[in-house]
């Protein structure tokens, strides 16, 4: 008897997990691509560009890092925050100093959040390609997308600083438009606009749209 009663518990725990599994793929919500040959809008934003944050140019015209920075450039400064002469080749073999050209323009209603002109895009061994925006030290909201057989699904993460802890905030509707043949080179150059369903919130709506133009990395 012992016995049937266990089985029958595990038969409903299996029942209860299916459902729950089902219920959360449906909460997936799609959107088809709509690709285009020629997407013919300003995507001139690529061109600028910004150091590694953290990385800024000093009074004395160096480039310099101040913030989360390693501890062992402390010692290459004197007490003004001149880096010495002799101390230069080996500061920059720990400070990238790297160009880092912007690959997204775009506004939002979302929480804690300053701005970011930067998503990175990976292809993933499963195939699906992967973007994640970027975020700062003041930017506590990540746009994430990702695209498969024509479709995109995105979503936004928020780690708030505060006692809010970690909420993803699903895609509700949304359009995207896709240049295929950059797609096809490699590069994702795009225009979207997509609608979030604000879990902490329902009566605020939550929104980001733009535009981004980035190379599609491999895992």
């Amino acid at each position: 008897m012992k016995i049937k009663f266990i089985i029958i518990s595990l038969l409903y725990l299996i029942v209860i997990s299916c459902k729950t599994i089902e219920k959360e793929t449906d909460s997936t919500h799609k959107i088809k691509i709509e690709w285009t040959k020629n997407l013919k809008e300003d995507f001139s934003f690529k061109e600028k560009w910004n150091y590694p944050e953290f990385v800024y140019k000093n009074k004395f015209g160096q480039l310099s890092c101040d913030g989360d920075c390693p501890i062992e450039i402390d010692r290459m400064k004197d007490e003004f925050g001149k880096i010495y002469q002799d101390s230069l080749q080996a500061f920059y073999k720990i400070i990238d100093t790297t160009h880092i050209f912007h690959s997204l323009k775009s506004e939002n209603r979302m929480y804690e959040y300053s701005g970011t002109d930067f998503i990175e895009f990976k292809k993933q061994k499963n195939g699906i390609i992967k973007g994640e925006s970027i975020n700062n030290v003041s930017t506590h909201s990540r746009l994430i997308l990702e695209l498969q057989n024509g479709t995109c699904t995105s979503y936004v993460t928020f780690n708030s600083i505060r006692d809010l802890g970690i909420n993803h905030f699903p895609l509700k509707s949304g359009t995207i438009k896709i240049d295929k043949t950059l797609f096809e080179n490699g590069i994702i150059k795009a225009i979207f606009d997509f609608k979030f369903e604000n879990t902490l919130e329902s009566d605020k709506e939550l929104f980001w749209k733009g535009k981004m133009y980035n190379k599609i990395n491999t895992e």
